[in-house]
Formats: structure tokens, sequence, C-alpha cells
């Protein structure tokens, strides 16, 4: 280990972000991501590895990070990060199908559906990726609840359950406007990017409304579908979703030392 690499060590925070390790040539390497970054960087440099670790280990020269917000946060950077620079020691995560998007289909009774496969990258009613098929499942759940798209892969021959529950408009027996789902699908853009106050608002006054006439149990699923709106558009800063390119410059000062960071985000990533 050099002396860079020690005195980096000492001045990595204690907070969520991703890292990267350097080669002699200045390649990144590997892209890894951390709830702490002092304890996570700092263990790749003590102790015993398995042969993958060492051998990374061992081609490190020096290594560079990014402060985030949150895990997610880094999360998603991580994904970024490993697809932009594809780090050779990182080729579990290499592919342009690992991760999960959520699409609304080109149909004419379209569905919400997940997928690793985009094959038209200009679908702009494609949402993702996600970190995990996990987040995926239960963004779609919130979605299929709010927005009553088709939920049925084959249209049945009379109306089913989602019907009955108001969470499909049930196309299988009555004659739908195209326009109600090209409505729906701008809807679903526009909570995605995180305008959901009047969802909120709306659901808010359902629980009271069901909570004053001592219905507590429809009271509970309407707190719950509220939780589960604001956990799944909380706001993460590392990917925006206006699609512009930027070029971010950040430095800091040192004693005599002078550090700058480049970040090139492209199509809003």
């Amino acid at each position: 280990m050099n002396k860079k690499i020690i005195e980096k060590l000492r001045q990595l925070p204690e907070k969520p972000g991703t890292y990267q390790m350097l080669n002699k040539a200045k390649q990144i390497i590997y892209v890894g991501k951390a709830k702490n970054l002092k304890q996570r960087v700092s263990s790749y440099f003590r102790g015993v590895h398995d042969l993958k670790t060492t051998l990374l280990v061992n081609d490190i020269e020096d290594f560079t990070f990014i402060i985030t917000k949150s895990e997610k946060e880094a999360l998603l950077l991580e994904i970024s990060q490993i697809k932009k620079h594809l780090p050779k020691y990182n080729i579990q995560f290499i592919g342009n199908n690992s991760y999960p998007y959520i699409e609304i289909t080109d149909e004419l009774y379209p569905r919400l559906r997940i997928t690793r496969s985009i094959k038209n990258k200009n679908n702009k009613y494609c949402f993702g990726p996600f970190p995990d098929v996990t987040s995926a499942r239960n963004t779609l759940k919130v979605l299929n609840a709010i927005f009553p798209f088709r939920k049925c892969v084959k249209l049945p021959k009379k109306t089913c359950l989602y019907y009955s529950i108001n969470q499909c408009l049930a196309p299988c027996e009555f004659e739908i406007d195209p326009f109600e789902f090209t409505k729906m699908k701008q809807d679903v853009k526009k909570f995605l990017s995180g305008k959901t106050k009047s969802y909120i608002d709306k659901y808010k006054e359902k629980m009271e409304y069901y909570s004053n006439k001592l219905e507590y149990e429809k009271a509970l699923e309407y707190k719950n579908l509220i939780y589960a709106i604001e956990k799944t558009t909380e706001k993460q800063q590392v990917i925006f979703l206006d699609d512009l390119n930027r070029d971010i410059l950040n430095f800091v000062t040192y004693d005599n030392y002078l550090a700058i960071n480049i970040l090139f985000m492209r199509q809003g990533r």
C-alpha cells in the first residue's frame, strides 16, 4: 500500500457513496458502493481476502470516491458508473439487461410490466433502472393500485376482480377511449417524477373519511398506500429526469494539494 492510499484512507468520510479503484494506468478497474465509505474502502487494505479480491487489491494504485445522500443513491450511481466504465473486476454487473425497468407496453390496451430487455431505447414510457427487482416490484404494485391499466396478459371474456376494485377499466367488456390510456401514461410519468401531492391529498381524505366511519381496516389501506407512494417517489439525485447532458466540476484544496473531480452526465445519467 503506497503513501498516497494511506493518506487518502485517513481522509475518507463516514458517509454513503461510491468508490472507484484505479490501476497504474489510471484506469477504473472496480466500482463499488458503501454505506460507510471509510469502513468499506479501508477493508480492502487489511485482513485476508478471497482470490478475486486479492487480485483486485494487488492492482490498486489509487482510488477516488463520490459522496451521496443515501445508500439508495449510491446504488444507482454505482450502476451508472459500472455501465459507463465497464471495470474489469465488475464483470458480474456488465450487460445492458442486468437491471429491471418498468415499461408501459405499446399495445391498444397497455399494461405496466417489469422488463430487463428494452427493445425500444426511445420509449419515453420506460422507467428505471431500478437497483433490484424488489424495488421494481414494489413500485409496480403502487402504480397498479393507482392507475387502472389492463392487468391480464390476454383479455378475458368478461370483467375480473381488478375491475371490481377499480384497478382496471375492463377493455375486455367495455369500449375505452384511447385517450384515457394516453392520459394515464402521462400521469404515470409525472407521478414517478415526484408530482404526487394530488394523489396523497386524495388518499388522505379517504383515510380520514373511513376513519371517521370507524372503518379502520379500510383507513389503514389508504395509510399504507400513502406510505408506499412516498417511499416509491423518494427523491434521489443521481439520475435526472430531464435527459440533459451535464459536465459537473468539483474541486477541493488541502494544504498544498488541489484535487479536481469531473463527472460527465449524458441523457440525465
